[in-house]
């Protein structure tokens, strides 16, 4: 069953799901939440949904991963990402893989709106430059995405020990909070 406005809402974040979900019901959105790919997964299978708001960083699993996931399980849904640090790198790899926009959080309820209309927008990046532990996790997303989220192949490509990048990974997650 597909309603008017129904929205799937994935992010790790169980705060910033309810305080999202309640603002959307208040809009007169459906919106279910789940916080990982198995709960979201589980609840595509009960209903269809319009719209999916996508956090990138779901503790340790890649939403750029489960794009491409979701989108097999249902093609029509329009998939928004969100993330904590924007970059012009994972913004483009997102829409490569099938979102139809990127947002840097904190976001408004008018803002997730907006950003499934305007479906061209380019991303607002942060004035200042990015930190170096914030260029160190892009990177590492980077190469890990290149390397379909094979922990073991991406340490082998930054010639980096598994284990070293398995805590910068967990390091990585914790930054996001």
């Amino acid at each position: 069953m597909i309603t008017q406005d129904s929205w799937l809402l994935i992010d790790d974040d169980a705060a910033f799901l309810q305080v999202l979900q309640r603002a959307l019901s208040r809009q007169g959105i459906e919106a279910t939440a789940t916080h990982c790919h198995s709960e979201a997964f589980h609840a595509m299978e009960a209903q269809v949904f319009r719209k999916c708001v996508l956090d990138l960083n779901l503790a340790g699993e890649s939403g750029l991963q489960l794009l491409p996931e979701l989108l097999a399980k249902q093609p029509a849904l329009e998939i928004l990402v969100l993330t904590g640090y924007g970059s012009i790198a994972t913004a483009v790899e997102a829409v490569r893989r099938g979102a139809v926009n990127y947002l840097c959080k904190p976001v408004t309820v008018r803002q997730l709106m907006s950003g499934f209309e305007a479906l061209t927008k380019v991303p607002e990046l942060r004035e200042e430059p990015p930190s170096v532990e914030e260029m160190e996790r892009e990177h590492i997303q980077r190469v890990l995405n290149e390397h379909d989220g094979n922990v073991s192949a991406t340490a082998r490509a930054l010639h980096m020990h598994r284990r070293t990048l398995q805590r910068k990974l967990q390091k990585h997650s914790r930054w996001r909070n």
